[in-house]
């Protein structure tokens, strides 16, 4: 039975469901941590995403580590 709701939400409601999903752990954190430790953490999570992004679409670390220091 949860298996097919799980479904139903991902397939039809899905941003919906991450919406909620992500309002819920930054108000856990929010509460846990309070706000400023919450916001390094989201922006920790964000760094990480686009290096991690940007690693799936170009391919090599060594590249992209040389791409985003080129001009240091």
């Amino acid at each position: 039975m949860w298996e097919k709701f799980i479904m139903h939400l991902l397939e039809y409601h899905r941003g919906k469901a991450i919406g909620i999903l992500v309002g819920l752990v930054a108000g856990i954190l929010m509460v846990v941590y309070g706000f400023w430790k919450t916001l390094l953490i989201i922006l920790c999570v964000l760094v990480g995403y686009s290096i991690g992004r940007s690693l799936d679409e170009n391919g090599r670390f060594d590249d992209w580590i040389q791409r985003v220091f080129k001009n240091r």
